[in-house]
């Protein structure tokens, strides 16, 4: 699911950023790979935009050492909560967690460059807590800062993004934003994939992208942005490299069926509309909030 960050930057090197594969670049030796999104996807019908589109930049994202993501907030979040900061599973500083594993209230001291609307370095934020990290049905970790949203904005002047708690819908008109290589892509949501499989691991309900969005290595964790609300819809996750059927780095979909296709070069995101249900008053995880579905340890 991942190669380290190197092999991404040689493979830039060689091919140049539109074209490489995209993985993720989790460090640590006890990663087998990362899920990450990337690679020039097969050409897909246009859809059509959104009438009014939102500016966006990079205001609100973050760049982690390895991998990419962003500040956030849910609808009922209030400036005087603690600050999170979403990414993928796979870029867990401790290992990705294992099929069927869910990680909550685990230490932590993680650093996070925050990013100004234009891309420069405003300052580091850190972690005290792993609020919640899966790999099981989505790819997914959320940090808890220790910082308010409140504090954020009067000492850099930035607001967190909003994690949307519908059902994003095809067609929609969508950037991803990558905090690592201050990047963004536009397409539009392709269409929901059941099941995508990669070496161990079952996602749901995934975003399979049009194919502008050739993200690359170090995009893992971005948010995926609605162009015409701002708000975030889905955390990008991964890629069919190399045309493999269902092993790490190239994932395959799988229908309600059970039939098995392969999309070389398509990049595909974890959806996030589930998440606002099973955090309570103060930004805090209840896995057992009317509502939450996401997977429990």
């Amino acid at each position: 699911m991942n190669k380290p960050l190197v092999a991404a930057l040689s493979a830039l090197a060689i091919a140049g950023f539109g074209a490489a594969p995209a993985v993720a670049a989790p460090s640590g030796t006890t990663q087998a790979g990362s899920v990450q999104a990337g690679v020039t996807p097969a050409a897909a019908a246009p859809h059509t935009k959104a009438p009014h589109v939102k500016a966006l930049g990079f205001a609100g994202t973050v760049a982690l050492s390895n991998c990419s993501g962003s500040v956030i907030r849910f609808p009922r979040s209030a400036d005087s909560d603690p600050a999170l900061v979403m990414t993928n599973g796979h870029c867990l500083e401790t290992g990705m967690p294992g099929p069927g594993e869910v990680i909550t209230g685990q230490s932590s001291s993680r650093s996070f460059t925050l990013l100004s609307s234009s891309g420069s370095r405003l300052g580091t934020l850190r972690a005290n807590q792993v609020v919640y990290s899966t790999m099981t049905d989505t790819d997914v970790t959320i940090y808890r800062l220790t910082r308010t949203y409140a504090q954020i904005k009067s000492t850099y002047g930035i607001s967190p993004l909003t994690v949307a708690d519908t059902h994003p819908v095809a067609g929609t008109a969508i950037k991803v934003v990558s905090g690592y290589w201050k990047r963004t892509y536009s397409c539009n949501i392709d269409q929901f994939v059941y099941e995508l499989r990669e070496g161990d691991w079952t996602f749901k309900d995934s975003v399979r992208y049009t194919s502008a969005c050739d993200t690359i290595g170090g995009t893992s964790g971005s948010p995926v942005v609605d162009t015409a609300t701002g708000n975030v819809v889905a955390v990008n996750n991964t890629g069919n490299e190399d045309g493999e059927r269902c092993t790490v780095d190239n994932p395959c979909e799988v229908d309600e069926n059970g039939n098995v296709t392969i999309h070389q070069g398509i990049n595909y995101a974890q959806e996030t509309y589930e998440i606002p249900a099973c955090f309570t008053t103060g930004n805090k995880l209840d896995l057992n909030a009317s509502g939450c579905v996401l997977p429990r340890p």
